[in-house]
């Protein structure tokens, strides 16, 4: 069995929903504390093994090439002035066992088409899919949680997690049968559907293992609204020939392509910060409590 050893990064997306700042800056770069979604997206399949990632982008998103690439000026100058410290994290970035590349995606044609554009990169191997503004804190990285369940069963696996009925329409949703804790066979999925037609509430988030039959199915599917070719068809159109796992990974998901689910983020990982944790606890501590004098101050009005 083929190891897994690269993942896809579709980032050619223009983060409409943070307009005006992705404007002329792509939505993978904005921070979380001090490290950019598309850092932890990388680190997190580091931490599960893969060494080659692969970046599917599209117009103004060189900040993530440059973001990946050596910055001979930037170390110099931390080093003539003794930022050790600093220097070490920017070389971190460019660790030896780790290759990275990038294809252009020319047309914003749904992610399904944004996978299809890496298979000259991916080759016939299986291979990870990682969506950056899903960020998953979790003990165990959730790509390792998955590449375990992969070793186990060379399938595909998708990471889905349950999501309120209301909230349907917003996701792709499973028909599971279930083969234990926390694992099922996908039996049918269905791109948002409203809440009287889900199958279930499980919803799929932006973690995907793929063998790589997936790339034959994302050739055949018949593309959607817009010309999109949807990612979900083209898992639905495989399974009676491929079996597709779910899997309802254990960790924390945080929405970073909502401005709340962002927000939710940057307090967390900032609360949890080796740095300033201590510090922004006790901001955060002061804030609750000037709100609170001000609700007694308004009802004793």
């Amino acid at each position: 069995m083929t190891k897994i050893r690269k993942a896809v990064f579709p980032v050619a997306g223009l983060g409409t929903r943070f307009l005006p700042v992705t404007k002329a800056s792509p939505k993978e770069m904005l921070p979380i504390v001090d490290k950019p979604l598309i850092q932890y997206a990388v680190e997190e399949a580091a931490a599960a093994g893969i060494t080659e990632m692969i970046f599917v982008t599209g117009r103004n998103k060189r900040s993530i090439e440059d973001h990946f690439d050596k910055a001979y000026e930037l170390e110099s100058e931390l080093a003539s002035h003794g930022k050790l410290k600093l220097l070490e994290e920017v070389q971190s970035l460019l660790p030896d066992n780790l290759h990275y590349s990038y294809v252009r995606q020319s047309e914003m044609l749904g992610l399904g088409h944004a996978v299809l554009c890496a298979k000259p990169l991916v080759g016939d191997e299986p291979f990870a899919v990682v969506l950056a503004d899903d960020l998953i804190d979790a003990e165990v990285p959730v790509l390792r949680q998955m590449i375990d369940l992969y070793d186990q069963h060379a399938n595909s696996v998708i990471g889905v997690q349950n999501v309120p009925l209301e909230q349907t329409s917003q996701y792709g949703i499973v028909r599971p049968q279930s083969m234990g804790v926390r694992i099922h066979r996908i039996a049918d999925m269905v791109e948002k559907p409203q809440p009287e037609h889900a199958p279930s509430t499980l919803g799929v988030v932006g973690r995907y293992i793929f063998t790589p039959e997936i790339f034959d199915y994302l050739e055949r599917v018949t593309p959607g609204s817009g010309g999109e070719i949807q990612l979900t068809d083209a898992v639905a159109a495989m399974l009676n020939k491929h079996p597709v796992l779910a899997y309802e990974f254990r960790g924390r998901r945080y929405d970073c392509g909502s401005k709340l689910g962002y927000l939710e983020a940057t307090v967390d990982f900032a609360l949890k910060h080796p740095a300033i944790g201590e510090s922004f606890s006790n901001f955060v501590m002061q804030v609750q409590a000037e709100l609170s004098q001000q609700k007694v101050g308004t009802r004793s009005a």
